[in-house]
């Protein structure tokens, strides 16, 4: 094997390392997102942990955080709890913040 060759499989093992890193903040993110949707929708205990289950899965619809951002933005109006998009956008960015934050600190 070459320098170049142990390089390149370098380069892709960080790659591979870097996305499923990106997977699990998102998984994450979106789990907290849900709680915290939950926790504004009045739910809580084992109903809020079903409902983060469920915007963990709505984030397998399209891809990026629209589906997720749909899913929640639909549930509050429905509910009638009022708050504004980039509230929401806000939320999810912190939490996401937050979500790699504790991935990396391996918890």
């Amino acid at each position: 094997m070459t320098t170049f060759d142990k390089r390149e499989a370098a380069f892709e093992n960080k790659f591979a390392l870097d996305e499923e890193l990106r997977f699990k903040a998102m998984a994450r993110r979106n789990r907290l997102l849900g709680l915290w949707v939950a926790s504004r929708l009045g739910k809580s205990g084992a109903d809020a942990d079903a409902y983060a289950k469920s915007v963990v899965l709505a984030d397998f619809e399209d891809v990026g955080d629209d589906d997720v951002f749909r899913k929640v933005k639909g549930d509050l109006d429905a509910a009638g709890v009022a708050g504004e998009d980039s509230e929401l956008r806000r939320v999810m960015d912190e939490l996401l913040a937050t979500a790699a934050a504790e991935i990396q600190a391996g918890r």
